[in-house]
């Protein structure tokens, strides 16, 4: 029996109580975000892929904050507040209503250590599937100097060692501890239960549940991840390194996938961007949540977008902004300074610069020249526009919502547009030209006059 056997039911515990004030932040540090998602939330995400058939999530008192964002982030999650800080130990068995619940594995992870991947979960797990009770995740580290040490005898782990109680062979130890630990569930309540707070802190640690088990005679195994992958964010710096780890990760994603990025590291990407097969990224564009673009679309230099579903064949940019609720039709064209806002625009459709569009209809193969705006929002509520398939409407053209123009229709050049247009009509909404021949000497020197009074 495995990890990824579907008879081992697991409880993931995720640890999510810490303030992190070294952030300078009134926001805790699980809420901080990276790749447009909280590292709580990639924690849950990982867990979940990971197997983890329950989720419980450990809060600190009064952060109902964290509470919402963890069942935001998996509606299935419980919740537990851990009233009193007395250490890890005691913030585990806060979810003692989670774990006699009879689960085979128990899984203890931290909400603050967003890069670590569901297969080195599953791997963590795979022992207790053989005669293992505990199993520990280290990492060799480059500098341990901080760390607690992993200190085994032949292939058991014995204990983790603190490195102001090591001795200065074990110092020299560079396997660490990450913090992550998987227990089986049929002593898990025990083990925990055992752990004392005989500590300066007069706290509880669940890394003492390894020498806890020893005693007890129970198989303690280690497993191993890379330095990288077990980083946590204390930090607004270490926030900064997680951040260019998910960028790295994802940057590879996307090229494996298909994708041509011309630059990457200059291009940014959130944990759910889809890119399909031939699409092109110019430097420097950034793709917020929600964003999916499909094969062949080329999204030129200084972009962003942000909840927007792209096309086949499709051309943004460069200097477009994609807002959220915008879904562009195969074969579409927005180009340089256009904005979109939940707006569908339509097959072959031309927004080619300087012109926003929202919440609006665009039809097939429409065009809209330069300077067009939609104006959606008459300062208490937002309407629509609608413009038909194959529709003209001329540069420097404002249509007043809500307002439909027909398929076919033609907006002369700098109109302001308030009613309906009919299908195949004509609509000029501008003044008059007057030209009076030699008034422009004339008025220029009224102007010096008044200038020189």
């Amino acid at each position: 029996m495995t990890a990824s056997d579907p008879h081992r039911r697991c409880l993931t515990i995720v640890l999510a109580a810490g303030e992190g004030t070294r952030m300078r932040s009134d926001l805790p540090k699980v809420l901080h975000k990276a790749a447009g998602r909280t590292l709580v939330a990639h924690v849950l995400a990982a867990a979940a892929e990971a197997g983890s058939d329950a989720l419980a999530v450990v809060v600190g008192p009064g952060r109902e904050d964290v509470a919402q964002e963890a069942v935001r982030a998996a509606p299935e999650a419980r919740v537990f507040v851990q009233e009193e800080r007395r250490g890890t130990a005691h913030a585990v068995l806060t979810a003692r209503e989670a774990i006699t619940e009879g689960f085979d594995d128990v899984l203890v992870v931290y909400g603050d250590t967003p890069l670590v991947r569901p297969e080195t979960l599953r791997r963590l797990r795979a022992p207790l599937a053989h005669a293992a009770s505990v199993v520990v995740l280290g990492f060799e580290a480059d500098d341990p100097t901080g760390y607690g040490r992993l200190i085994s005898d032949g292939p058991n782990l014995v204990a983790i060692r603190e490195e102001r109680d090591a001795t200065e062979e074990e110092r020299a130890i560079k396997l660490s501890n990450a913090g992550l630990i998987a227990i089986s569930g049929a002593c898990a309540l025990e083990l925990l239960e055992r752990i004392g707070d005989d500590n300066a802190k007069r706290e509880f640690y669940l890394t003492d549940i390894v020498e806890v088990a020893v005693r007890r005679g129970l198989a303690v195994a280690a497993e191993a991840a890379s330095e990288a992958e077990v980083r946590g964010v204390n930090t607004r710096a270490q926030l900064a390194e997680v951040e260019a780890a998910f960028q790295d990760r994802l940057r590879a994603a996307a090229m494996d996938g298909g994708a041509t990025l011309i630059a990457p590291e200059t291009v940014f990407f959130s944990h759910d961007t889809k890119l399909g097969r031939d699409v092109i990224v110019e430097p420097n564009v950034v793709f917020a949540t929600g964003v999916t673009v499909a094969d062949g679309a080329v999204i030129h230099a200084f972009s962003h977008l942000d909840g927007a579903e792209v096309g086949a064949s499709v051309s943004v940019g460069p200097f477009a902004r994609l807002r959220p609720g915008t879904r562009l039709a195969a074969g579409a064209r927005v180009g340089n300074f256009v904005e979109v806002k939940n707006a569908e625009v339509g097959e072959g459709a031309k927004l080619n610069h300087l012109t926003y569009v929202g919440d609006a209809s665009v039809g097939a193969r429409a065009n809209l020249g330069a300077g067009t705006i939609t104006c959606n929002y008459d300062g208490v509520a937002k309407h629509r526009t609608t413009i038909g398939a194959d529709a003209f409407i001329g540069t420097n053209s404002s249509l007043v919502a809500p307002v439909t123009i027909g398929d076919g229709a033609y907006v002369g050049t700098g109109s302001v547009v308030t009613d309906d247009v009919p299908a195949d009509a004509l609509a000029i909404a501008r003044s008059r030209q007057v030209t009076k021949p030699g008034r422009a000497a004339k008025l220029r020197q009224a102007f010096k006059v008044r200038r020189d009074a």
